[in-house]
């Protein structure tokens, strides 16, 4: 089963997460499911950018990001060449790193 190791972030997870997963689940769901409250204000659809994060390690076995997709991180803080909308990119066979940055664009924050 591949590992999806979350980098330690300030608010979200300061000590980091490892978890173990199935695949086949996108890496918002998982991190929502392991108590990683990560941002997702458009409710996880692709019309935002408040769940972009940023794949360290394993960002080649993740299932290929569409047009829209693209779109959407091209306004994303922080957007670099392995960024993903965590809400899109799905789990595969391979572990991952991901790291969740620091900021990100949202005109409400709200809590979920």
């Amino acid at each position: 089963m591949p590992q999806v190791i979350f980098l330690p972030h300030e608010e979200l997870c300061p000590e980091g997460k490892v978890i173990e997963t199935e695949g086949g689940i996108t890496i918002c769901d998982l991190a929502l499911a392991n108590g990683i409250e990560i941002e997702h204000a458009c409710e996880k659809s692709c019309a935002c950018t408040t769940c972009h994060v940023i794949v360290r390690e394993g960002f080649d076995s993740l299932n290929e990001a569409d047009e829209l997709e693209d779109d959407m991180l091209d306004k994303a803080w922080g957007h670099e060449p392995e960024s993903r909308l965590s809400c899109q990119a799905v789990v595969d066979s391979m572990d991952l790193v991901v790291e969740i940055p620091k900021y990100t664009i949202n005109q409400v924050s709200e809590q979920h």
